[in-house]
């Protein structure tokens, strides 16, 4: 169901559903210590109705949506109301009616999943409650002695772990409230603030349309954490502006596909990673981000690189002169994103709050803002349409995370249970000779065969569970070791066969969709090498431990990324692109 074709009071049904939403989430940063059985399930109870009824798309699939949001909606208050209950029982089913709710919430979870992101993760975690069914009739290694149906499902379903793990505390407690900030920074003047800062420094420049995709998606994608949105959003701007430029239209499709792609990695939200990060790792949010920081930094200045060498292969202008912001623009649509920004960074490492604590402050901010335009001008009228779009963004958005990280929990919560993660630890470390990098080459073979099937977040959560400890035992340390696996994990967004933000900018520019991942693997190389030189050269996670040498190890694989940029891509002789070439990698790894 499209936001076009609702009526009004369909429209105000959402809504309304929605503030309820931000309401609940908001309630819990402020309500101290809710139990965790009456916030998860009713977290998933709220984003029941979005997954399973406001995207669908024929009056059957609503008609279906309808029923199974009742039954599921049901069953998470039948866990919330009898939550002390439940807690003695220690994950084992009692009668029929317990396991007829198991049964339910997890079809449900499956089918929230379909609905949101299609088959393919619903897929795997289908065949991990199989195998946790049926894997003791497996014989050899990975088989395994079995356990109880009702203690298996009720372990998933009626207790602190599965359906109601930490993964889902994360979506809870933090991803949530993150949603809502960048929800409501976009609902405003924020994204133009976005396009005009990044015009203004950039759009000059040889290469100058490129570069503002470059920066602006770096910004855009810092809220958002998805490079399908961002390439939607930036790239209905950059896009049209680069091709006008005479820019081929697979460069152009290539440098937003690539852009955008690194908003998953870029601090704060990291596609919600970087609290999962936190929950995984128990390393504090800011340090998170700490680590985080100057590895996406030299990702975007990795691609600002390339598109430098293509401007010796192309004639790549810049923005027209005319179509430059004025600087006025600049400085009042920039503020609807940088007063919001400042405050969340005062409050989390001036103040010392949480994240989520300091988000609250950063949306109420970006809350008053609403009501105002880039002329500070205040309309009722408009101030209502950008709250209804608020509620209602933010509704979905909150509902379709929510369906990824609870279906991951289930293939978490197997795992756990049968001892599956730690027979594929063993086999990743036999098969690479309990070498390290070998292992690391085995586990980003995974990362990208499993990310070209599942979201970011929930290939790096399943990819983690199951290699982290083997990587691990190798001597990589625990947050590289994260860090790692999640960068893998997002290879397949630019990486043929499957690589979703190139298919967006390939249907937006009109061009060959395997001649811009040509391109967009050729531009974006850091994707693939900066992994490896975190491991290489750990030093460079360690920007607040150690700033200084965190800063010369940053520029020595700057300097090494652009020789590996150039060589790859200028119009050089062979020899001299294939010694750049060789150069960098000596730089990166030596």
């Amino acid at each position: 169901m499209l936001d076009s074709n609702m009526t009004a009071l369909e429209k105000r049904f959402w809504f309304l559903l929605g503030a309820v939403s931000i309401s609940f989430h908001l309630f819990l940063v402020f309500s101290g210590m809710t139990p965790h059985m009456i916030s998860r399930p009713i977290h998933m109870a709220l984003a029941a109705p979005w997954t399973l009824v406001f995207i669908a798309k024929t009056t059957r699939a609503r008609w279906t949506g309808l029923a199974l949001t009742a039954a599921a909606v049901a069953s998470c208050g039948y866990i919330v109301l009898n939550e002390s209950r439940l807690s003695d029982q220690y994950g084992a089913l009692h009668g029929n009616l317990q396991m007829a709710i198991a049964v339910t919430l997890l079809l449900a979870t499956l089918e929230m999943a379909r609905r949101s992101i299609s088959w393919p993760l619903p897929t795997v975690a289908l065949l991990a409650l199989l195998y946790g069914l049926f894997g003791k009739y497996i014989p050899g290694e990975f088989g395994y002695p079995g356990l109880p149906v009702r203690s298996f499902l009720g372990t998933l379903t009626i207790a602190e772990g599965g359906l109601w793990g930490q993964l889902t505390g994360v979506s809870v407690d933090i991803v949530a409230i993150f949603v809502i900030m960048g929800a409501v920074l976009n609902a405003g003047e924020a994204g133009q603030g976005f396009m005009n800062m990044a015009t203004a420094v950039a759009g000059r420049l040889k290469g100058g349309a490129a570069k503002v995709s470059v920066l602006s998606s770096a910004l855009f994608g810092s809220i958002s954490g998805s490079a399908s949105a961002n390439v939607a959003s930036t790239g209905a701007i950059t896009l049209p502006a680069m091709i006008k430029l005479g820019y081929p239209r697979a460069l152009a499709g290539a440098v937003e596909a690539v852009a955008s792609s690194g908003g998953q990695i870029m601090p704060p939200l990291m596609g919600a990673g970087a609290f999962v990060m936190v929950e995984l790792t128990g390393v504090p949010y800011n340090k998170i981000m700490g680590a985080a920081l100057l590895p996406a930094l030299l990702y975007f200045l990795t691609v600002w690189f390339g598109i430098n060498a293509f401007t010796l292969r192309y004639d790549l202008k810049g923005v027209a002169q005319e179509n430059l912001p004025d600087k006025k623009a600049v400085f009042t649509t920039a503020m609807f994103f940088v007063v919001p920004f400042a405050i969340l960074l005062e409050r989390m490492f001036i103040g010392g709050y949480t994240p989520q604590y300091a988000a609250c402050v950063a949306i109420l901010t970006a809350f008053l803002l609403l009501f105002v335009d880039i002329n500070f001008t205040p309309s009722l009228s408009r101030t209502l349409q950008r709250l209804e779009t608020v509620g209602i963004n933010c509704g979905r958005q909150i509902s379709t995370i929510a369906s990824i990280i609870i279906c991951a929990s289930i293939v978490i919560g197997v795992l756990g249970q049968t001892g599956l993660g730690v027979k594929i630890t063993s086999l990743i470390l036999s098969g690479s000779g309990h070498y390290l990098w070998p292992a690391l080459i085995l586990t980003g073979i995974a990362c990208l065969v499993l990310g070209m099937e599942v979201p970011t977040t929930a290939a790096y959560v399943i990819c983690v569970s199951v290699a982290g400890p083997a990587l691990q035992e190798l001597g990589l340390p625990p947050l590289i070791t994260h860090l790692f696996v999640f960068w893998f994990a997002l290879l397949s967004t630019i990486t043929p066969p499957v690589c979703g933000a190139v298919f967006i900018a390939a249907g937006m520019v009109g061009e060959n969709w395997l001649k811009i991942a040509g391109c967009a693997m050729t531009l974006g190389i850091g994707l693939y090498l900066i992994p490896l030189g975190m491991v290489a050269n750990p030093t460079i996670i360690q920007l607040f431990e150690n700033p200084l040498p965190a800063l010369l190890v940053f520029g020595k694989l700057a300097v090494s990324l652009a020789a590996i940029s150039f060589g790859m891509i200028a119009p050089k002789p062979a020899f001299a692109r294939v010694a750049l070439v060789l150069a960098g990698l000596i730089g990166i790894f030596v």
